[in-house]
Order: structure tokens, then sequence, then C-alpha cells
């Protein structure tokens, strides 16, 4: 079956409900442990200050756990939210190196600083790294248990100024995740297989409790695959990978009613990648660039402190030490005879890193009073990054070295009455300062420093216990990156053209990029709506954010003859307008359940009119299925639309399709097959051929995942 040619994914989607119906309407009994799986926005949030539950919290946010993680089975951030509106990949389409974020229209691969919009963390830790053509994110998702997605500016108040995406932050697994009531040991084992690529998983786990207050896990991890191809059996060069990850966590307890805690984790994923593409995002930079070894090794570790104070309610203290270091290594270049000073310097064997140093301690203090519950919380952060990279024959001029050091001051209230109205007032300074390595330095680099302002105002009202409004205004400023400030490349000739492009200098007079948003949205929630014990959720949101002053790279003036007035490599040169709405909801009964994830973002380029680039298509996914209690077995279909859009760019402008999986989950809870955990899925059904505009390569065709795990208790 080739492609869907929809003209519109919310049309396409009605006539397939019933198909699903057919699927969702399996009898079986009641499970307890199915409870929730599937009722995403009745989850806790943990990112926007005091936790709230997730149809509660004035602003759009998701969480995906375990279970959704075990049942994606994925392999690449791409994977993880087919079914979370707002949220998608850009970049490639199934090279695990070569994938970013985009929320809301906001991140790509292409751009230099493009991920600098949205914040990513690991445990708490700062994560980001950003080399041309290559991804943004290159952890293992083995290692994690839980990842939460914050839209929007509004997250800027407690993660830093410059979040005009958004959030996303990524929890690694704990020891208490797999300990159960009555034993201090477990060990788990896992095995997977991918069809598409031969991909192979194997993972130990092994978790143990000493002891009332101290518990350890060690992680380890293996995946390979080879290269993926598409659903007309195009292979889609390279995809293939070897990767080896680990995690070591520790967590105490003392204190009165151990209301303290310290936890220790350092976690690792190192991937090789030989003879690979040199352009991970993919698309038709790749036969330009060749083919290299790249490895890649991403270091995360965090010492966390918590004071929760039970006895004090001015003191629930967090403390957070971390340290990052991200590092790509390219090397035996296909291309590396071109390996020479200036554009070719980019086949040249090289590497990349970031490294960075985080201290943020946050104190939460309950000052309820009569029908008011009251929470301010306030903290400071301080970070300093360093970029190192550096190529066989010096500097990487435009990948230039330096140190980003920001110290951050923040305070954000919440205030909720009688249960109805919640108020969250917010406000964030960062104080930042740059300084340029010695390469940048003599290319004319100098120290900056700057301030970005980030203030905010979220409010939400329950009229009942079924319905409810919330809405937003958020501010935030961006200031300019190193590779923003401090890109250089000198005068260039093109044989192709016969024509000499001017120099790029330093940008050292580049102003902050401001996003405000406006959103509003309306929540209805409901028990017992058609059967007795089901549950019924549902989020709308809209939203409008402009932004101003963006960060651009300057056109190259050309000239038959050298000698042209040089330009600043990096200018503001345009303002844009982002808008859209999403739809999040879920229906939970004793026999079956369904979610719905809807998106459709627009933007326009205030100076040309057209829509920009990043821009992802309007979209929607329905997910379908039953409960088979007496089988210990959830089985479901999700259908997901994709509009066809065009934007200012051909490279991201695609036509409709339609994808389609089953899954099956096999969790027996007695017997001789007790504690084992099954996952079946095919991706892609029909093995359409399609391509995201959001990514440049074809997506992979039709996909069978396994995964097995078991888990020793003692």
């Amino acid at each position: 079956m080739s492609a869907g040619q929809i003209r519109a994914p919310l049309g396409r989607l009605l006539s397939t409900v019933a198909l699903g119906a057919m699927l969702a309407a399996t009898p079986a009994a009641a499970q307890d442990q199915d409870e929730g799986l599937f009722t995403l926005l009745g989850r806790l949030i943990l990112g926007t200050g005091t936790a709230k539950v997730a149809i509660d919290t004035p602003q759009a946010v998701s969480v995906l756990e375990q279970a959704d993680l075990d049942r994606e089975q994925a392999t690449s951030i791409g994977d993880l939210f087919a079914a979370v509106p707002g949220v998608q990949a850009a970049g490639a389409s199934a090279r695990a190196l070569g994938q970013a974020f985009n929320i809301r229209g906001i991140g790509n691969t292409e751009q230099t600083a493009s991920e600098a919009r949205i914040i990513v963390t690991v445990d708490g830790a700062p994560k980001f790294f950003e080399q041309y053509r290559m991804g943004s994110f290159f952890g293992d998702l083995e290692l994690f248990k839980r990842v939460e997605v914050l839209r929007g500016p509004a997250s800027s108040t407690l993660y830093g100024s410059g979040a005009i995406g958004g959030v996303v932050n990524f929890t690694t697994k704990d020891a208490s995740d797999f300990l159960v009531d009555g034993s201090d040991n477990a060990l788990r084992f896992k095995l997977g297989y991918d069809s598409n690529g031969d991909g192979m998983l194997a993972s130990t786990i092994f978790a143990t409790r000493v002891g009332e207050n101290a518990e350890f896990l060690g992680a380890l991890n293996w995946g390979s695959s080879g290269a993926s191809e598409d659903g007309s059996g195009a292979e889609i060069l390279g995809s293939g990978y070897d990767r080896v990850s680990g995690l070591a966590k520790g967590r105490f307890t003392f204190g009165n009613d151990a209301d303290q805690s310290v936890t220790l984790s350092f976690s690792r994923s190192d991937s090789d990648l030989d003879d690979t593409v040199v352009a991970q995002t993919g698309g038709a930079a790749v036969p330009s660039f060749g083919t290299a070894d790249v490895h890649t090794v991403d270091d995360t570790f965090t010492l966390a402190y918590n004071h929760a104070a039970s006895a004090n309610p001015l003191v629930d203290l967090d403390v957070t030490l971390s340290y990052t270091d991200t590092s790509v290594d390219k090397t035996n270049f296909s291309l590396g005879s071109f390996c020479s000073p200036g554009t070719f310097q980019v086949l040249c064997d090289n590497d990349a890193a970031y490294k960075t140093l985080s201290l943020k301690v946050e104190n939460t203090a309950d000052i309820s009073s009569g029908a008011w519950d009251n929470y301010l919380t306030f903290g400071v952060q301080l970070q300093e990054q360093e970029r190192e990279a550096s190529s066989s024959i010096g500097a990487l001029a435009f990948h230039p070295e330096g140190t980003d050091r920001k110290l951050g001051l923040y305070a954000q209230g919440e205030f909720v009455w009688n249960d109805r109205l919640t108020l969250i007032p917010g406000i964030r300074v960062d104080f930042g300062e740059t300084t340029p390595g010695t390469a940048a330095a003599a290319a004319g680099a100098t120290a900056q420093d700057d301030t970005a302002v980030s203030p905010k105002l979220a409010a939400m009202y329950r009229f009942n216990d079924s319905w409810g409004v919330f809405g937003s205004v958020a501010r935030t400023e961006r200031m300019p990156t190193l590779d923003e400030l401090y890109s250089s490349e000198g005068e260039s000739f093109s044989r192709t053209t016969g024509l000499y492009s001017a120099a790029r200098l330093p940008s050292l007079n580049l102003e902050k990029e401001t996003a405000t948003t406006f959103e509003l949205g309306a929540t209805f929630q409901r028990e017992g709506l058609l059967a007795e014990g089901d549950s019924l959720q549902l989020k709308a949101t809209v939203f409008h954010n402009d932004v101003d002053d963006l960060i651009a790279t300057t056109p190259r003036p050309t000239s038959p003859t050298p000698g042209l007035t040089p330009v600043a490599y990096y200018s503001n040169i345009r303002a844009a307008e982002i808008w859209g709405a999403e739809i999040e909801g879920s229906y939970d009964a004793e026999n079956w359940f369904a979610q719905l994830a809807y998106s459709n973002v627009k933007s326009k380029d205030k100076d040309t009119g057209l829509t920009l680039a990043d821009t992802p298509a309007e979209n929607v996914a329905l997910t379908l299925g039953a409960k088979l209690p007496q089988w210990d077995a959830v089985l479901g279909w999700r259908a997901s639309y994709y509009d066809a859009i065009t934007t200012s760019s051909a490279t991201t402008s695609a036509g409709s399709y339609d994808t389609h999986d089953i899954f099956v989950t096999w969790t027996p809870d007695q017997g001789a097959f007790k504690g084992f955990n099954v996952n079946f899925a095919v991706e892609n059904v029909f093995d359409s051929t399609y391509r995201n505009n959001l990514v440049q390569d074809n997506a992979a065709g039709r996909t069978f995942k396994l995964s097995l795990a078991k888990t020793l208790d003692w």
C-alpha cells in the first residue's frame, strides 16, 4: 500500500474509526495493572514546579513512562513521540545520530543553534550538542524510564531563558523500579530484535537494596543494527550502528522520617558507525560529503541532594551538581583527499565536544494559608559550557571553540484557591558571558556579555469536576550561542560557478532572540461516561508565538573577482509568527482504551509571508486497543496521518501520507512465565514509502519488533 493521498488528517481519521472500534470491542475483564496505562493526561508532571496531574497543569505537557518506552521499542528519538502532539524528530529518518527535536515548529538539524531553542536534560543535567549535519542527542534510550515534554517558553522560568520551543526531560532508571516488596535483589535480562536492518539488543540490569536506606543499580546495554530499508526496499544509507551503554546509580536516604536523600548517577553511551555517511541528517547532501567513521561518546554525571524537611513546610531543597561531556570523532573520510583549509576542512579528520558543568540549587516553600495553597519556588543555577573543535589541519573556524558561562536567578509562585483557581507567576534572569577560543580570537572574536529576562503568568480555573479552562502568557529571550557569535569563514572560490564568495567574520553585534507566546485551552474529564469505571480525558490548546530578531546565516555576496567586503557570519534578519492548536485525549474502560493526539502548527516569515522551514505538517494519531486480562495481554492499533505541506524550503516540503502500526504486550503475573515481559509490534504495516517533511530521508519500511524481558528477584 502506498502512502495515502489525503487532503486533511481529520477527514481520513473519521473513515478509520470503525475499523478501530472492531478491534477495541474484544471482550475482556478488568485488570488492575492496566489502569492508567493509556491515560496520559492522568499522569503526574514533575517538571513544572510542584507535582501536578497533566490535565490540571496550565501548560501543554506530556509524559512517557516505562511501559510506553517498552511498547514503542524505540531506537531513536523519532520513535518516541508518535503519540505525543506537537513533538517529533527532525533530520534523519533512521540514523540514531542524525536526529534533533522539533517542538511546535522550533528545532531542526540544519540551522546552527537551532537546538539552543529547546532545553534537554538528563536527570536534571543540561545536555547540548550541535555540529554541522549532526543530530543533537546521542543517549541510549534503554537507559531511561521516563521522558517528560513541556511545550512552549513558559518552561524558561525553571530551566533557562531561551526555551522558545520547550523542554525535554529524561530520567534514568532507578533500583526501586525493579525491587519488589520482600526482595532485596533483582536481576533483569532483556533481548530485542528489529527485522528492518536485523537489529539486535541485549540488556542486563542488577538492582539491590542494602539495609533500609541504600539502593544501587547497574545496567549494561548492547545494540547493533545493519542499514534499514524504506518501503520500496531502498537502503537508507548510513543507518547501521553499534552501541554500548551503561548506567551506575545509587541512592541513600537518611534524616528524620528518611526525608533526605543523596543520589549519584553516571551514564555513558558509546556509539560506532563505521563507513557511515558524513551528513548524518541525510537528504541531498549525503553524496556531497561522502562517508567516514563516526564515534560518539555521551557521558552524564549527576550528584543530587534532596531535603524534604517533613517537619518544616518552608524547606523542600534540591541541589544538583552535574557534568556532561558529549563528543563526536570523525575519521577515514572517503573524500579526505579534498581536505584543505576553508570550506573543505569539513572533510578533514575532526572532533567536536561540549563539556558542561552545572550547579542548580532550588527550594520550594509551602506558605499555604486558609483557602489558599501557596508554594514559592526560588533558585539559582550556575553553568559553564566549553566547546572544543579541531581538525587534522588545525582549528575549525566554522565550529569555533570557546566558553559560555551563565548565572540564572529565578522565582515561581503557585497559588491555588479552593482547588478551583490556580495562578502561576514566574520570572527568570540569566546573566551570560562568552569567551572565544584562541583561534576565534585571532579571527577577531572578543568576549561578550548579555542578560536575558523571562517572565510568565499562567492560570487555570476548574468550573466543576469535569470542565476547566487555562491560559498563559510567557516571554523569553535567547542569547546568541558560541557558534553564532564566533563562527568565521574565509573567502572561497567555487569551481562550479567560477565565482568568489565573500569572507564571513565573527558576528559580534547580534541582538537577542525574543519570543512572546499566548496559550488558551480547555480541559474535560469524566468517569462513568459510557460504562461504570471508565474515564475520558481531553485537553485542547491553542497558541500564538511571536519570535523577533531571529538569528540566521547571512547570505554571502559573490563576484567573478576576489576582494569582496566581508560580512558577519550571522545576523538578525527577520521576525516570525507561529500559531496553532493541539488536542490530546484518552479513554480508558474495563475492556478497551483509546488515545488521540492532534497537532496543527502554522507559521509565517513576516518579511516574506512564507511558511517557516521548520514547520511540521498537520498530523493526527489515533490509538485503539483491547485488554485481555485472561491472557495477561494488551493489543492495539495506531493510525497516523500527516497532511501535505509547502514551506519556504523544498527540503521541508512534502506530500501527505498515512501509516499504521500494531502492538501486542504480554505480561504474565503468575505461573511458569511470571516475571516475563514480551512486546511485539509491526510498524508501517502496509510497507508504505513516505517522507516526513522535517526528515531528510524516506522513513523505514515495514518493521517487525520483538523484545523479551525476564526479571528474577530474591
